[in-house]
């Protein structure tokens, strides 16, 4: 009776695990894709236009507050709300779970390196805790149960 007690139990928690793992891919992947597409709104509009100017402003930005160059924060500027929004789509699908929660995590912490180096200490805070998400996420991945592309074991 105790088999069959430790059986169900593990397998209760291995549904909890599978849970868990699911519900932090899904926030993770809705956070990465809007956090993409807010890059190009401006006054309630979205466009490329839009994109290319806020991403311009905050190259300038970091570029005129840190030591980085402009070529730098450019480069990493404009390319960022299209990643955002490719690993917010894997995440949400499950493509490669594993390689997108690190690579996505990866850009947090570039973001994060943004923000030390211009001192806005509240934002690489906020940026911390995804990170940690990220982390306890890549923890989690072997429960990852519903997934278009599985990584391999």
């Amino acid at each position: 009776m105790s088999d069959n007690s430790a059986s169900n139990s593990s397998s209760t928690s291995r549904c909890d695990y599978t849970a868990a793992f699911l519900l932090l891919r899904l926030f993770l992947g809705l956070r990465t894709l809007l956090a993409g597409v807010e890059k190009f709104e401006s006054s309630g509009s979205y466009s490329f236009e839009n994109y290319y100017k806020n991403m311009g402003r905050m190259a300038q930005g970091i570029t005129g507050a840190s030591f980085m160059p402009l070529w730098m924060t450019r480069n990493f500027a404009h390319s960022l709300g299209y990643l955002l929004i490719a690993f917010g789509v894997a995440l949400l699908l499950g493509i490669k779970t594993r390689m997108t929660l690190t690579l996505t995590g990866l850009l947090y912490v570039g973001l994060s390196f943004g923000l030390m180096a211009v001192q806005e200490g509240d934002g690489v805070a906020w940026l911390g805790m995804h990170i940690l998400m990220f982390a306890v996420a890549l923890v989690l991945c072997r429960h990852n149960r519903f997934a278009l592309w599985a990584d391999k074991e």
